[in-house]
């Protein structure tokens, strides 16, 4: 490829000051934080977007701020073409770090430790650094390519709806914050919330309460159940009868504080592994094990338990594929359905559950949300879950795709392909938006985990890749 080599050597020249740049990112905290005037996001983000504009400022681009929710940095002045989508906001920090304190990157056996490192501050300076070597080699390039520094991709990306309302779309934009090739297409989502009520009962046995996970897009790995009126053999044979049917366990802590059995109190704690609603069938649900173990006690006549007997006919133990709520249905290149039920309260009269439903190509609101609000509302509860996010999907037999897997091939010699996922990225709402790297195939750098990293190697190659696709795109 034409300036391939130019390329190469200005980037390895180049890397030392580039992993700098990196780490004087990384050792600034930016999780979001309270709102303060002129910082949407709190100081630290704030200070992380000043930083990365000076940067780019200092190397001779055209910088612009958006009400300090976006910052960009401009090639040149000719006609909008790509637009580079990253971000400079973190996860928080958390606990477990063993290599290094989560602010303060350091390298160690080819490695870049510290948050932000692989998720999103190394890729955004990695581009930065291609811009760079496409204006510092005079490379002719006669349309701009954008780099768009984002502030709010891990809590909503509300960002970027800011940015995009004073801002077209670019013909094309990719965002350096997933996995090489490229990401393509993107799942929908189904964000299924539905509710029923009862009047308190008081017969016995009874259900008191359910409590079940804390995010929707986690399939739980602990669920909580409160029963009443039940002996403890009884519930012992229930619980090895459904251990053996899911592989979820049990373990009950009784009360007994008059010696009556009808007023023993016995709390269930059900332990499977958990798994990202993108991936259920990675965990073992323990929502849906509960909810086995309380449909096949004997209880007292009960609404309650109805409406519980009823989600786990919808909802059963292994159906990771929305089969029981018929929305089953999958396509060649995003693959199936998946569902898990995430979350669900249920108290003394009334309950309120949440699913998450990663939904194919294939998928719409006619054949996926009005056939769950169906289903639902046939048993019972009422459905609160208005519109999905559809699917996303950039063809990839489009000139722009073609461009980026012909560089990745060249400069890697792997073979360049397209690939699917169930979660959704910063590009999702975009046209023709696709993730591109910054990280290699099969690597796992511990992204939202501790001991975050990101390989030199890799942001180095990627910088290579996205200044040769600038030149390819942008001439």
């Amino acid at each position: 490829m034409e300036y391939r080599k130019e390329i190469e050597a200005y980037i390895e020249e180049h890397k030392d000051e580039m992993l700098d740049d990196i780490m004087t990112l990384c050792r600034i905290n930016s999780e979001k934080m309270a709102y303060k005037e002129g910082m949407p996001f709190g100081e630290g983000v704030d200070a992380a977007l000043q930083t990365a504009l000076a940067m780019a400022e200092k190397y001779g681009f055209s910088i612009q701020n958006y009400d300090s929710y976006v910052g960009t940095a401009d090639l040149n002045t000719g006609e909008k073409c790509l637009d580079i989508l990253a971000h400079l906001d973190v996860v928080p920090a958390g606990d477990g770090w063993m290599e290094t304190q989560p602010f303060q990157p350091v390298i160690k056996n080819g490695k870049l430790y510290g948050r932000g490192t692989a998720d999103d501050k190394g890729p955004a300076v990695a581009a930065l650094y291609a811009m760079r070597a496409v204006k510092e080699l005079n490379i002719p390039v006669s349309k701009n390519a954008r780099l768009i520094l984002g502030t709010d991709e891990e809590c909503g990306s509300s960002d970027i709806e800011q940015y995009y309302a004073k801002e077209p779309e670019a013909p094309m934009t990719f965002s350096p914050d997933g996995d090489f090739p490229v990401v393509n297409t993107e799942k929908g989502r189904l964000e299924g919330h539905f509710t029923a009520t009862w009047e308190k009962e008081e017969g016995l046995p009874r259900l008191l309460s359910i409590h079940a996970g804390t995010k929707l897009n986690v399939a739980p790995g602990k669920a909580w159940a409160v029963l009443q009126g039940f002996q403890a053999e009884i519930m012992e044979k229930a619980a090895r009868e459904t251990e053996a049917a899911t592989g979820v366990s049990f373990e009950m802590e009784y009360s007994d504080y008059t010696m009556a059995p009808d007023d023993t109190i016995v709390k269930i704690t059900a332990t499977g592994q958990g798994a990202h609603a993108a991936q259920p069938e990675m965990g073992n649900n323990a929502l849906t094990g509960l909810l086995s173990l309380i449909s096949i006690l004997p209880f007292e006549k009960s609404e309650a338990v109805d409406a519980v007997r009823k989600l786990s006919l919808m909802f059963p133990h292994g159906d990771f594929l929305g089969e029981q709520l018929g929305i089953a249905m999958k396509d060649d290149i995003s693959g199936p359905l998946t569902l898990a039920f995430s979350m669900l309260e249920v108290g003394e009269t009334g309950l309120e559950g949440w699913f998450d439903s990663r939904c194919p190509i294939c998928s719409n609101e006619e054949n996926t949300l009005k056939k769950a609000k169906e289903k639902i509302e046939e048993k019972g509860f009422k459905f609160l879950t208005e519109n999905m996010v559809p699917p996303h999907h950039v063809d990839e037999n489009s000139a722009f795709i073609s461009t980026l897997l012909n560089v990745y091939e060249e400069y890697t010699g792997n073979k360049g392909e397209c690939l699917a996922i169930g979660g959704g990225t910063y590009v999702h709402s975009l046209k023709n938006g696709v993730a591109f790297g910054a990280a290699m195939p099969g690597t796992d750098n511990r992204m939202h985990g501790a001991d975050e990293f990101a390989y030199v190697e890799e942001l180095t190659m990627a910088a290579k890749i996205f200044a040769q696709v600038i030149v390819q795109l942008c001439r």
